[in-house]
């Protein structure tokens, strides 16, 4: 069984510390050995640049994490090959994994979209227009203004339309979220849940969900914590209880997963530490789900909406 992880922190671990090994290393909840023991196919590597990088560093931080990603894991490791578009999907051979080069939070490019074309030339095919809080694209989930797309940012939607990439809603207000269905030619989520289960500002209301199922889209469920229950703990079961909402709501083939693995400061759900554990999730799935179900879970329904050709 193939699995697509459709966001993860790595590279903002390695910004942090650069001794780390891709390898092998404890420091990370991804690396390339769990990957191979947890049966990860295709993994996207988030830039993340985080507040307290200032503002005039920020491309330059960007630029460096790409640097790692291509020193770090790339290069070293031959069975590891980057994803550039479907081509490179479909081509990947039985030993390989792909690997996904995200931007979370347009921060980096500032005002300037030639920032954000040298991202896209580098390898980028997917960008988060926003973290929690403003930027010149618009505003964050977190920003008490709630402002949508700015028109800067209806500038950058259209560059992503016409370089076929995808527009990630998580982490947008919700006026951005509806004017980005507006506007984008490729709307996905990569790491969000089900706000009727878990009423917790970054998750996904109802129409939210329905609005990219109807955009022929995808949803990736989130392992964080606090995203998936108000409990104080997270277990397997609490993931399957968000997929299987979206499931409810016509969404059996726009759900997939994006763990947030090395992203939470070690906060995750019991049975779900890292990469490896995986084939928990896919253990409990079996117990409930075809086999084409939970291949199109944990992989498929990721695929197919991967708009790069």
């Amino acid at each position: 069984m193939k699995i697509f992880d459709a966001h993860c922190d790595v590279l903002y671990k390695m910004f942090l510390d650069s001794t780390i090994n891709f390898n092998d290393s404890e420091k990370l909840e991804v690396n390339l050995n769990g990957m191979k023991s947890g049966g990860v196919k295709v993994q996207c590597f988030a830039i993340f640049i985080p507040d307290s990088v200032h503002p005039d560093m920020r491309f330059n931080a960007a630029l460096y994490m790409i640097e790692l990603f291509y020193e770090k894991i790339i290069k070293p490791f031959s069975q590891i090959r980057v994803i550039s578009n479907r081509i490179d999907l479909e081509n990947l051979a039985a030993d390989e994994i792909g690997a996904i080069l995200t931007l979370e939070g347009c921060d980096a490019i500032g005002y300037d979209l030639v920032k954000l074309k040298t991202l896209l030339r580098l390898g980028v095919t997917s960008i988060g227009l926003t973290w929690n809080y403003s930027n010149y694209v618009s505003d964050g989930i977190l920003e008490e203004r709630g402002a949508g797309l700015s028109t800067f940012g209806k500038k950058v939607v259209s560059i992503l339309n016409t370089t076929q990439t995808w527009c990630d809603v998580s982490h947008l207000s919700e006026r951005g979220f509806w004017d980005v269905i507006e506007y984008s030619d490729y709307p996905f989520a990569s790491h969000s849940n089900c706000y009727s289960l878990c009423p917790n500002p970054r998750n996904l209301m109802n129409d939210q969900i329905e609005a990219l199922i109807d955009r022929d889209s995808v949803i990736g469920i989130t392992f964080v914590p606090e995203f998936l229950t108000s409990r104080k703990t997270a277990t397997v079961t609490d993931v399957l209880r968000h997929l299987e909402y979206v499931c409810s709501l016509g969404g059996e083939e726009h759900v997939g997963f994006g763990s947030d693995f090395d992203g939470t400061n070690g906060k995750l759900p019991k049975g779900l530490m890292n990469v490896k554990d995986f084939h928990q999730l896919m253990n409990e799935l079996a117990k409930n789900y075809s086999s084409i179900q939970v291949e199109n879970f944990m992989y498929r329904n990721f695929i197919r909406r991967y708009p790069r050709k």
